[in-house]
């Protein structure tokens, strides 16, 4: 694995455990895979909003990879706000196709979804009490989406989590932005505004939940605090019940 670190165009080689898996190097995209039996497909959901020049042929690509794992009628879900917000709004954009549409109008987030399954009751998961604190990053595409609602929900299905939002605007990192050289002190002196003195003036138990890759990052490397995607904080809370 490639671990980051935050002087600009450098990224250092050592081991990390599991927990840390959602590490990226400097540049380089979030990759999603998408699984049929016997063939693996992979998808850069990021490198096609940057080079303009390819970005037609890789979101066409996109679209036919989903649609060979995910018939018509089944969910597209997502972890990163980034990535799954594509298939909603830049990619339809793009291409100005109904094929393009019918991929929008089922991809979701992880805690879209979820919020969706317990409003309709058919959510019904084992998850462990946890009496601590959650302090809620939203992604800046989680805010202009309005899915800041569905991640609260999701939360609040964790008994005796008491959540809250931190009330900040960007977090300064914008995918590979923090890590240029001309950008790093303003991408730094973004997250100053609100977000990384919240974090460090949060109590030492409290759990840090931001689902961006690049939040987490900026969080880390700002405050040394460890931020959290929601859907790991299920998986712990649920395996506590085993």
């Amino acid at each position: 694995m490639i671990r980051l670190s935050r002087k600009p165009h450098v990224a250092e080689r050592e081991e990390l455990n599991a927990d840390e898996e959602d590490r990226k190097p400097p540049n380089r995209s979030p990759i999603t895979r998408y699984h049929n039996p016997g063939q693996e497909q992979t998808i850069n959901c990021h490198d096609w909003r940057v080079h303009g020049d390819e970005a037609r042929a890789e979101a066409e690509r996109s679209l036919a990879a989903i649609e060979g794992a995910a018939p018509d009628g089944v969910p597209v879900i997502g972890l990163e706000p980034s990535c799954i917000f594509s298939f909603r709004d830049e990619i339809p954009a793009l291409l100005k196709g109904e094929r393009a549409n019918r991929i929008a109008a089922r991809a979701m987030l992880f805690e879209e979804f979820l919020a969706r399954e317990a409003v309709a009751g058919r959510l019904a998961l084992p998850i462990a009490p946890l009496p601590k604190r959650a302090l809620l990053h939203g992604h800046c595409h989680q805010k202009s989406f309005g899915a800041m609602t569905d991640i609260t929900a999701t939360l609040r299905l964790v008994p005796q989590l008491e959540v809250e939002t931190i009330e900040s605007s960007c977090c300064g990192m914008a995918g590979s932005f923090g890590y240029q050289a001309d950008t790093i002190g303003v991408s730094l002196a973004m997250g100053e505004l609100s977000l990384l003195p919240a974090v460090r003036r949060a109590a030492p138990d409290a759990v840090i939940i931001a689902d961006g890759t690049s939040c987490r990052h900026q969080i880390h490397d700002g405050t040394g605090r460890e931020a959290i995607h929601v859907a790991r904080l299920l998986a712990e809370q649920i395996a506590d019940t085993s």
